[in-house]
């Protein structure tokens, strides 16, 4: 591991607690176009849906000019002005369910600085692990990236889709994205402020989140085995995806029997790329 000025970061603990309520799962069912069921104490929350919780709640005055949190806290306060959730892998342990008091433990695994095209990254992997009454029920390895806004937008080279064995069109609009925002209490401008997007961070529209491109591949592939339990889902991100993009879920079978995922956009172009496999 490259030796940052955060390398004293590395194994910093934050505890939080939380519980899993009916209404942020229902309104994600809504934001993903189905009628919201009427959730009850005991009812499933999907596993990968506990990004709904442990929300960061900055009040306004601790909010940075990307809408992010300022910097510093339990994260190091790197200084490069960009920052993206890059992707994660995720275990998932047991059910959740309406309800539950959930506590999540978060630590710093590694801060590395690399070289890349756009100059100087940052990575930060951050471990969250997740349990119920002191039960295992999710792990996450989330990896963080900081690096500097470009003078203009200059998309890398696109990575060709391969051939899937399903496609499903979705509608990533300016209303999704404001809700999705809003359901993660997901502050950074990029996603619903098109002036920021375009005139401060030089992209060419606004930006669709990770996380929701994988939501949205998570519960593809679920609503096609509605009867299979996930073990384990993986995902990064590839080439950005906006707005004005014509986006399609995709899925082909894996040689160990679970999935691979993709966002595209028109072109065919991946946006994300994940695996999701299931449990014995």
């Amino acid at each position: 591991m490259s030796q940052t000025p955060w390398t004293d970061w590395v194994g910093r603990t934050e505890i939080r607690v939380d519980r899993v309520s009916a209404t942020p799962v229902r309104a994600m069912e809504a934001t993903l176009g189905r009628p919201p069921a009427d959730l009850r104490p005991g009812d499933a929350c999907p596993p990968l849906w506990t990004w709904l919780f442990f929300l960061p709640l900055a009040p306004m005055g601790e909010v940075g000019p990307d809408g992010h949190p300022k910097r510093g806290g339990f994260l190091p306060p790197i200084t490069l002005p960009r920052r993206m959730w890059a992707g994660s892998r995720c275990a998932f342990h047991g059910g959740l369910r309406i309800g539950d008091e959930i506590t999540r433990t978060s630590t710093i695994l590694k801060v590395a600085e690399k070289a890349g095209a756009a100059g100087t990254l940052i990575f930060v992997t951050v471990q969250h692990e997740i349990t119920v009454d002191g039960r295992p029920a999710m792990s996450e390895e989330q990896d963080l990236v900081y690096m500097d806004i470009p003078d203009q937008w200059r998309p890398p080279a696109p990575t060709p889709l391969p051939a899937c064995a399903w496609r499903e069109a979705v509608a990533v609009d300016p209303v999704f994205l404001f809700r999705f925002s809003a359901l993660t209490f997901n502050g950074h401008r990029i996603h619903y402020d098109r002036p920021y997007a375009t005139e401060v961070e030089h992209y060419p529209g606004l930006v669709i989140h990770g996380p929701a491109q994988a939501i949205l591949l998570f519960d593809a592939a679920q609503r096609r085995h509605p009867d299979r339990r996930p073990a384990r889902f993986s995902f990064r991100g590839v080439r950005p995806l906006f707005d004005f993009d014509t986006v399609t879920l995709n899925g082909a079978p894996r040689e160990d029997g679970g999935l691979d995922l993709f966002t595209a956009n028109g072109d065919d172009a991946i946006g994300m790329q994940a695996a999701l496999h299931w449990a014995e």
